[in-house]
């Protein structure tokens, strides 16, 4: 038996969270779900926005499903990612039946480095007028995305992979992690392209269906991975993984929603599909294809949510899902 972590955080997490426990309790599995606070009204209460017990809930849990998080998530999110040791974000975006997307051919998936880059938190003030951001790459960490990137292509039989930088003006960091792509490549025996961010950002809008995995420094994966969400239909259907070596924790790309939270309205197909994603880390391949395929199903013949253009609340969407399974 696995032990999942539940952390809702705010806004709509508290609905779409007990979304995703249904649909994992109605599967061919046992698992046991342990649930932590976290987000703003927490931080209310105890002055922090996590909670030393909920970074333990996540450490010592086999994986961790995360809900959303408000005005405080660079405080709750960050944080968590690294309580699991998390160095790798994949985020696929890919276009579903009965969802109107601005390009329906759309089927990739982001691999990000999660650890350092400008998100590394470095920042400091050199006068009250100037201030300064370091961004950092290191051989180790580009190394290790890329192993994991080209992994996951090789995994699930990507046509194309492509590395996606901006060496032509940060030679030394983006720099380091071309040269070190180019090894990598090379040991894995596998052939890739090469693309500069803003050019890529063009492209996808163009001509998605050309693209499969795309392997990318931190800033610029989270960048790129939102553009395609507006290729596919939006936020709400987005999920996301972040991988350590030995945990890893699971949650919708989308934030907290506040102008809907509390209605019941909320789509829960991107907790859902984290929850998939969660499935598929802990060896349970079958059992996630099959929630991925109650899901599209569900999409495509309804009911739907309001952001989808239907009537149907969080619960009957999910109930419809589960019917399903």
């Amino acid at each position: 038996m696995h032990t999942i972590a539940t952390i809702p955080g705010d806004g709509i997490g508290q609905e779409v969270m007990p979304a995703a426990i249904d649909v994992l309790e109605a599967i061919d599995a046992e698992f046991e779900f342990v649930e932590g606070e976290a987000g703003e009204h927490v931080n209310d209460r105890e002055g922090t926005p996590l909670p030393e017990r909920t970074r333990e809930l996540a450490r010592d849990a086999d994986a961790t499903l995360f809900g959303a998080a408000g005005d405080l998530a660079a405080d709750i999110i960050l944080p968590l990612r690294g309580e699991v040791g998390s160095f790798a974000n994949v985020r696929p975006a890919r276009a579903y039946p009965g969802v109107d997307a601005v390009a329906p051919e759309t089927d990739l998936t982001f691999v990000r480095e999660n650890t350092q880059g400008v998100y590394a938190g470095i920042e400091a003030d050199v006068t009250a007028d100037t201030k300064t951001l370091t961004r950092v790459v290191t051989r180790e960490a580009s190394r290790k995305i890329l192993e994991y990137g080209f992994e996951y292509a090789r995994e699930h039989d990507a046509e194309r992979v492509t590395v996606a930088h901006k060496a032509n003006v940060m030679r030394k960091t983006d720099g380091l992690f071309v040269e070190v792509a180019e090894e990598v490549a090379a040991e894995y025996g596998m052939a890739y392209d090469e693309a500069l961010i803003d050019a890529l950002a063009m492209h996808l809008v163009a001509r998605p269906e050309e693209y499969d995995v795309i392997i990318t420094p931190n800033l610029a994966g989270d960048v790129l991975s939102d553009l395609a969400a507006g290729l596919v239909g939006g936020l709400g259907l987005l999920p996301s993984a972040n991988v350590g070596d030995d945990n890893a924790l699971f949650e919708p790309v989308h934030g907290s929603a506040p102008d809907i939270a509390g209605q019941g309205i909320a789509n829960p197909t991107a907790m859902i599909l984290s929850a998939s994603m969660l499935l598929e880390h802990l060896g349970y391949d079958e059992q996630a294809d099959d929630v991925e395929s109650a899901v599209l199903d569900t999409l495509e013949e309804g009911p739907r949510t309001a952001d989808l253009g239907g009537d149907a609340s969080t619960e009957a969407f999910t109930e419809a899902v589960v019917d399903r399974l």
